[in-house]
């Protein structure tokens, strides 16, 4: 419970978004030193490792490999801390169960945490005061290599181990030979979890420390790991010693004497067994094709030696190269697959709340219509297969008529250019039997006078059978006096004719006003002297009736013009009472009309 608790309260920390990465290096330190520590001070070994698992569930662990990413961007001055980080975190790395994230832990994490500790240790080696920290780094690199042994071809082929390869520090590469004899020494079956290629690329690194230092030290510890791979695994490695051809000259020329002569001896045996089957019955001219040969390749060898720095470096550049390339393609590989196995959780994520909205979707819906709207869904899915069955067969069915398209459009083309040169052809034979039209004009070949008088004959008498209609001026004038006449007299029966019918509405008006006085009359009780004159007298129904026309004609005149349009005066009823309130009202009281009388 107690480890619990530090991890939830250093986790709760790390997320605190204000921290430098300064102060999450120290943090880390601190905290995974006391829950180890505490760890290990339980009788139950199995408390470490469930703190080890913890650490990489929370999360914990994913915060250190941050840390240690190629670009830190670390303060100079805090080397230190790093390097501790690395050790603590290569510690918990180790005999941690991941559960279901096995394959997340192998591929992603142990990777990721490889290279940030190879870059790390890449980066101290280039400063010189900081060697002990670049031994504790390679020292948690072989730690982990110790218990995880699939990392060992990504070490061999990774950049900053190049790196590290190509520094002419002794100190450097005999860490690098030792991390690599205690990693053998420690487990037995660490070279054949290997494969061939990882184990070749671990024998060119210690063929090629014998080749280009020069250090006791460095050749020693080079030539102990030959053997002791040669011992673990006879079998395979030396028919890969059998390929380094000219190490056992070297071997003799360069190292014998360096007081390691034993573990020389047995390298050069280790590598000559293969010419020990050999029958003893050698004749003097196979010796001495022997020497000769000896002798010619001594001679190309000193030859080559003037060259041999050149060579050997571009031989490791374009090595190295290789190397980088294939590391590169590999690091695309890996990117590529998380790339691919992040869409496909992405898209099984979208997928399930896709369906969990549908469902809440579906749960919000009443009974009854559950049903038509899956029937609904399903008619869409089938209509976007069929749309999409049927775009694609009928693509596959261009694509496979696409020929046959060109091949009668071909045809079409060549019948046109056909069918058109044949009718140029019969239009031009046809022209050519049709006879020739002769001109008509007056000079045309030919034309003799008695054919001129005939002619001049003739229209002569079409000219006397036909006369011209053309009128003088005096008709015309006489013409237009008498439509002046009609057309006066037919303006002075239109005059008459509207005197005729004013008079027939002023008699209708008249009668209308007299019909509309009997009809609001007022009884005889109550008739009174006034009553009985406007009866008796004809002068004030007209002066009413007058001035009822008058406001109709002012009314008609303030309508506006689409209200006049397929009108006539009976449409209207301009004596009504409605209208004539209306009218009042416009005119400011000029005119009041009612059944009780008129005011002026």
């Amino acid at each position: 419970m107690e480890e619990e608790e530090q991890l939830r309260e250093m986790k709760r920390q790390l997320e605190d978004e204000e921290l430098n990465p300064e102060q999450r290096v120290g943090l880390l330190n601190v905290g995974l030193s006391e829950v180890l520590n505490s760890a290990a001070l339980q009788s139950d070994s199995s408390v470490l490792s469930a703190v080890k698992s913890n650490l990489y569930l929370s999360g914990v662990l994913s915060h250190c490999v941050l840390l240690l990413s190629p670009d830190p961007r670390m303060p100079r001055g805090n080397w230190g801390a790093v390097a501790a980080l690395a050790q603590l975190t290569s510690s918990c790395s180790v005999g941690v169960d991941p559960g279901r994230r096995s394959q997340a832990f192998h591929r992603l994490f142990l990777p990721s945490l490889m290279d940030g500790l190879l870059s790390l240790a890449s980066q101290l080696m280039r400063r010189a005061e900081c060697m002990s920290l670049f031994r504790k780094v390679m020292e948690s690199v072989g730690w982990l290599l110790r218990s995880h042994t699939r990392l060992t071809s990504q070490v061999l082929s990774s950049v900053h181990y190049e790196h590290i390869q190509m520094c002419d520090d002794v100190t450097v590469s005999l860490l690098c030979v030792q991390m690599w004899i205690q990693t053998c020494t420690a487990s037995r079956d660490f070279l054949s979890e290997l494969s061939d290629d990882s184990v070749l690329l671990l024998l060119n690194e210690a063929v090629g420390q014998l080749a280009v230092s020069s250090d006791s030290s460095v050749g020693g510890a080079s030539v102990r790991l030959i053997l002791l791979m040669a011992n673990q695994q006879e079998l395979r490695v030396q028919p890969l010693l059998l390929g380094f051809r000219g190490l056992d000259s070297l071997l003799v020329k360069d190292w014998k004497g360096r007081g390691f002569d034993q573990e020389v001896d047995q390298l050069i045996e280790l590598l000559q067994s293969d010419t020990r089957g050999l029958p003893q019955a050698c004749t003097e001219r196979v010796r001495a094709a022997c020497v000769i040969q000896a002798a010619w390749r001594s001679y190309q060898t000193r030859r080559r030696v003037k060259s041999l720095k050149g060579a050997v470096s571009m031989l490791q550049r374009r090595y190295r190269a290789r190397r980088r390339r294939q590391q590169q393609q590999k690091e695309a590989q890996r990117w590529e697959e998380e790339l691919k196995y992040q869409v496909c959780v992405r898209r099984h994520q979208a997928r399930r709340e896709f369906h969990q909205k549908q469902r809440r979707l579906l749960q919000l819906l009443p009974p009854d219509q559950v049903q038509p709207y899956l029937q609904e869904c399903e008619r869409r899915a089938a209509v976007v297969i069929q749309s999409v069955w049927r775009g694609f067969r009928e693509r596959r069915h261009y694509n496979n008529n696409n020929y046959t398209l060109r091949h009668t459009h071909t045809q079409q083309q060549a019948a046109r250019t056909l069918q058109r040169a044949v009718r140029r052809f019969l239009q031009r034979r046809r022209a050519a039997l049709v006879p020739p039209t002769t001109s008509f004009w007056i000079g045309q070949n030919g034309l003799t006078d008695s054919r001129r008088a005939e002619l001049k004959r003739q229209v002569e008498d079409h000219v006397s059978g036909h006369p011209s209609s053309h009128v003088t001026r005096e008709e015309c004038e006489r013409l237009h006096e008498e439509v002046q006449l009609l057309l006066l007299s037919e303006l002075q029966r239109g005059d008459q004719r509207r005197r005729e019918e004013q008079r027939v509405e002023a008699l209708l008006a008249h009668t209308h006003t007299q019909l509309e006085l009997l009809r609001e009359a007022p009884p005889l009780s109550v008739v009174t002297t006034t009553d009985a004159d406007s009866f008796l007298s004809p002068s004030g129904p007209i002066a009413a009736r007058a001035r009822d026309s008058h406001n109709a004609a002012l009314q008609a005149s303030r309508l506006p013009w689409w209200r006049t349009l397929g009108e006539t005066a009976g449409d209207v009823d301009v004596f009504s009472p409605a209208h004539l309130q209306e009218l009042e009202a416009e005119l400011g009281g000029l005119f009041v009309g009612g059944v009780d009388g008129l005011n002026l």
